[in-house]
């Protein structure tokens, strides 16, 4: 991350959301900067690019997802949408489009920027590169293609590996059912949810230690999954 504090880009037009986040961004220990509309934001990005950008969806000059889209051409850090538009179509878009989280106004600041510490955290550890991925007592090496539990092999066909795997790399966002169709099954069957769901299904029985109450393989209804690895 650059410099002694992570700088994190707010774009949004409404001023009472910077007087709410800028001095709480601050406390937290990062450097708030402010842009008012897609235009600015997209500027700031190009001129110095922030370790995490929060994005809103309704901004004057230009719709958020298209600023999504334009910063995903040249940006590749944390990027977290928050809207006031709860519609379920509008998130799905924004994370297949390239957003690592999505949080709906009203928001509580805590929830913020405790996604805010996942989503730079998860981009660090995917930086390094880290061949050996921990969720409790499964251990997932990305290398070598193995997965243990409580040190044991864990017998996975290749289709749930892919599916896991998918999963893993992303860590701590939010895959949608497009995303993961697609790139372990291919796009002819990016609409074949319920066939995910049997798999995820699979997954579970072999890895949770409560296939009934997942706590890794989590679970975003309507839009999709999010594999959760230790701290």
């Amino acid at each position: 991350m650059s410099g002694s504090r992570p700088r994190i880009l707010v774009i949004d037009d409404e001023a009472q959301i910077h007087r709410f986040l800028t001095p709480a961004l601050d406390a937290a220990g990062y450097e708030p900067v402010r842009a008012d509309t897609g235009t600015a934001g997209l500027g700031e990005i190009a001129r110095k690019p922030p370790d995490a950008v929060i994005l809103d969806l309704g901004l004057p000059d230009m719709d958020g997802q298209d600023v999504l889209r334009k910063a995903r051409a040249f940006y590749d850090g944390p990027l977290i949408i928050l809207s006031a538009r709860d519609r379920e179509l509008e998130k799905i878009n924004a994370l297949d489009n390239g957003a690592d989280d999505y949080v709906e106004k009203p928001f509580g600041v805590g929830e913020l920027l405790a996604r805010l510490r996942v989503a730079l955290r998860n981009r660090v550890v995917r930086d390094a590169g880290e061949p050996v991925v921990r969720a409790g007592q499964v251990e997932i090496d990305l290398v070598r293609r193995v997965v243990r539990k409580s040190g044991e092999p864990v017998r996975l066909s290749p289709r749930e590996y892919d599916l896991l795997a998918a999963l893993v790399e992303a860590r701590g966002r939010v895959v949608t059912h497009r995303q993961l169709l697609t790139a372990v099954w291919g796009p002819a069957n990016a609409d074949d949810v319920q066939y995910l769901r049997v798999f995820i299904g699979h997954l579970r029985q072999k890895l949770e230690a409560d296939p009934a109450t997942p706590v890794h393989l989590v679970t975003e209804p309507g839009v999709g999954y999010r594999f959760v690895g230790d701290a």
